[in-house]
């Protein structure tokens, strides 16, 4: 078991940072590994049932992490996209491969099982290749995200209900009376003895101060509520799962999920290496043709309907083909999907192994597919439209905001409360349309053109307001204004210290540090906190502010200069403190 073990810890070590430096993601790794050191491959592990079992905890432990982040508050927000795109998504997927399947020969059971399986998409997939490019905030994102919680939702029962499904109208025959009592009254154990021993227990192991016994109890309630639904008859992970939703709305949520990503990521992992070994890829050699097919049937149909799906609701043709590109592959449940029907004797052994290659393949197309359309697609799709700037009709304001994002459209609403008019201006399409869904009147145009300011009437206004939150435009815009525009007074925000260097340069007096100011409150807060007088806050956050500011003004004449601008920190921080100490002692 140990040569087994360094085996597959250094097929980990090898495989998964190739993949992720190829842009592939960590799964295909894991699975690639598999296929290398499996039966299949240089036969370096034969016995795969030999991991199969600690494999499988990864699949327990994924679903107490989805149901750690499945807070009833934010399943009820999300209830719109969940249930409406992830039936969407998933019915007329599996309604349509289990017809196939069914055309095909498949009994009714098989085929409907079959079409789930493949119907799931691979949440261990998608998060992480949508993460790793930033892409969980994005429209596509977000979808995505509520649609694989549906999926982790339905897959959930399905697989307990495996056995009712196979069994039909004979199921009285295979679970009997006392079985279906006994799994009713382990879920009502599990679910009211968490309720109302999870938090004491927490608390108690908390107060110990022994990192390793929180972390020894958070392993005991994911694997101890799986063992104990298995020993009721139920799915392992349908234990878990209860338990991460009984505990994800306590305060000790966070501790839990960092003591069990580490193991549940590296377990889950070997499960995919599993997964990898156990695909049969003789078939691949003996049915090539059959299997590309099906290969191409499932990661299109899937791509088709997902991009339907989604383009019926956003009418966005970017974010419905990365949505639609970042689904079309099989799940991690799939295969305990398959592997339960196969027990159960709903689906037959050579099927079944032909879906696990065909999810396992893919696995391996989908990240490929995906980056490809990332790198030469997405940027076509993106390049904005050639919308012409907005006729600005206000008349002549005394103030114009540049950049009505967060901090424009604060300054906005102050001075609409006292009846001071202005003019907003926003480069962002998005941003200009989304304000005004909200009854705010801005318009689209770049403010560092000459002929857009002049619309805005900068020769007439007394304050422009520059608010944009990219620096190249701040700039832009305030070169082309001192120039065009001088007797035009500037008020502006600055992102850091070099910012405001290259503000001062202009000869830009009134800027202000976008976290500065808020910055210095929190500290009060703290410290009041902490019981210190407030007094003695406020001459600790003066002297900060009024030496901040002097270093700020005094190491703009050599802002270009790093080596200088380092030393200077060291000795400005060491000044600061013999500050504090000085007015201590006074």
């Amino acid at each position: 078991m140990l040569i087994t073990l360094v085996i597959l810890l250094a097929a980990t070590v090898i495989a998964v940072p190739l993949s992720r430096r190829a842009g592939m993601g960590s799964i295909l790794g894991y699975l690639g590994a598999g296929v290398v050191i499996g039966p299949s491959g240089l036969r370096l592990v034969n016995n795969v049932g030999q991991i199969a079992d600690v494999s499988e905890l990864g699949v327990v432990m994924l679903l107490f992490l989805i149901g750690l982040e499945l807070r009833p508050h934010r399943l009820w927000i999300l209830r719109k996209a969940v249930f409406g795109m992830g039936l969407g998504q998933m019915v007329p997927t599996a309604v349509l491969i289990a017809g196939v399947a069914h055309f095909f020969g498949l009994a009714w059971t098989g085929a409907g099982l079959l079409g789930i399986g493949l119907a799931l998409s691979s949440t261990a997939i998608v998060l992480p290749m949508l993460g790793e490019r930033n892409l969980l905030p994005s429209i596509a994102g977000r979808d995505a995200f509520a649609v694989l919680l549906f999926q982790d939702i339905t897959a959930i029962p399905v697989v307990a209900l495996v056995p009712l499904l196979a069994g039909g109208s004979n199921f009285s025959e295979q679970v009997s009376i006392a079985d279906f009592f006994r799994g009713i009254g382990v879920i009502a154990a599990i679910l009211v003895g968490g309720s109302f021993l999870l938090r004491p227990l927490f608390r108690i192991i908390g107060g110990t101060r022994v990192p390793e016994m929180f972390t020894a109890t958070a392993l005991l309630l994911v694997i101890g509520t799986a063992a104990l639904a298995n020993w009721g008859g139920l799915s392992a992970p349908l234990g878990a799962f209860m338990a991460g939703v009984l505990v994800s709305d306590s305060e000790y949520r966070h501790e839990i999920q960092a003591d069990i990503e580490p193991f549940e990521g590296l377990l889950l992992g070997f499960f995919f290496i599993s997964v990898g070994m156990s695909a049969d890829l003789s078939l691949a050699l003996h049915q090539p043709l059959e299997i590309l097919v099906l290969v191409v049937g499932l990661v299109g149909l899937k791509a088709m309907v997902a991009f339907g799906v989604s383009f019926t609701r956003r009418r966005l043709v970017g974010p419905a083909l990365r949505f639609g590109l970042a689904l079309p592959e099989g799940s991690e449940f799939s295969f305990v999907l398959f592997g339960a029907a196969v027990a159960s004797g709903a689906l037959d052994k050579h099927i079944a192994d032909m879906a696990t290659l065909v999810v396992a393949l893919s696995m391996m197309v989908t990240p490929v597919l995906f980056s490809a359309a990332e790198i030469l697609v997405q940027p076509r799709l993106a390049r904005p439209a050639a919308r012409p700037f907005d006729k600005i009709d206000d008349g002549v304001t005394p103030v114009i905001i540049c950049g009505f994002g967060r901090m424009g459209q604060i300054v906005g609403r102050i001075l609409s409360a006292q009846k001071i008019a202005f003019t907003a201006l926003d480069q962002n399409q998005e941003q200009v349309d989304v304000v005004r869904r909200f009854g705010t009147k801005v318009f689209y145009g770049d403010p560092a053109r000459e002929e857009v300011m002049r619309a805005a009437g900068a020769q007439d206004a007394k304050v422009l307001v520059i608010a944009l939150d990219d620096m190249d435009a701040s700039l832009k815009t305030a070169q082309m204004v001192r120039r065009k525009f001088p007797d035009l007074a500037i008020v502006a925000r600055a992102r850091n210290r070099r910012h405001v260097h290259l503000l001062m340069d202009l000869g830009i007096e009134h800027i202000i540090r976008e976290t500065y100011f808020s910055s210095l409150r929190l500290t009060a807060l703290t410290m009041a906190e902490l019981g210190i007088g407030k007094s003695q806050a406020e001459r600790a956050i003066a002297l900060f502010e009024a030496h901040d500011e002097r270093i700020l003004v005094e190491s703009r004449a050599f802002a270009h200069d790093e080596g200088k601008l380092i030393q200077t920190t060291y000795e400005a921080a060491q000044e600061l403190m013999d500050l504090f100490e000085s007015d201590r002692e006074f």
